[in-house]
């Protein structure tokens, strides 16, 4: 009985944790033309409901940096989306739809175990142009709504938050001694997908500020 109770229990605070950020994935971001999602305690790094401490604590951070992400692009027309400051340049919707693909590949590698670019034909197909943005992206990733893009982050990012809600602190920091740039944790390769984001949210400001 103690058991059923105690399952009934995770079972309800992993809804419930998806439900916190989840609205931040969904109906708020999708709701970037109207407003800015805002949940409860977003400015509190921590742990949260439905996940261990140390992986909730980094939900919250990539909360947070996706809401912040989302200001960036609020309101933003088909021709802000694609607008190149020049021949070299990525658009705006071609660094959402990469930070999606960024996402996607890293939920490959460290959820399914498949090693770095060792990726199934048809996640290729859907992601590597996004992926590697320049010119493939440049002539694929045009002419498609804010909402479009959206879509794809909240469908990748409710993925992970699934994830990480079947999984403990002990495999967050577990190391990779072969990884590219030397030995590193799931927390970090996780971490780097944050700040990632950041690094692309500058870029998308310094593109708005010249058509906005």
């Amino acid at each position: 009985m103690e058991h059923s109770t105690n399952t009934h229990r995770r079972n309800f605070l992993f809804k419930a944790g998806l439900a916190t950020v989840g609205l931040g994935m969904g109906s708020g971001l999708g709701a970037a033309t109207s407003g800015v999602y805002q949940p409860e305690d977003l400015h509190i790094v921590g742990p949260r409901a439905g996940y261990s401490p140390q992986i909730g604590t980094l939900v919250s951070m990539m909360t947070w940096m996706r809401t912040t992400v989302l200001r960036s692009v609020r309101g933003l027309s088909v021709e802000e989306l694609d607008f190149l400051l020049d021949d070299e340049a990525n658009s705006i919707g071609a660094m959402l739809l990469h930070l999606a693909a960024t996402e996607r590949y890293y939920q490959l590698h460290t959820f399914e175990g498949l090693d770095w670019g060792d990726w199934p034909q048809d996640e290729k197909e859907a992601w590597d142009a996004a992926s590697g943005l320049g010119d493939a992206a440049r002539e694929q990733i045009k002419g498609q709504s804010l909402d479009y893009y959206l879509e794809k982050l909240k469908s990748v990012r409710e993925r992970t938050l699934q994830e990480f809600a079947k999984r403990d602190d002990d495999w967050l920091m577990a190391v990779d001694e072969d990884w590219f740039w030397g030995r590193t944790n799931n927390y970090c390769k996780w971490f780097h997908v944050c700040e990632h984001e950041s690094n692309h949210n500058g870029q998308i400001k310094l593109i708005k500020s010249r058509v906005v």
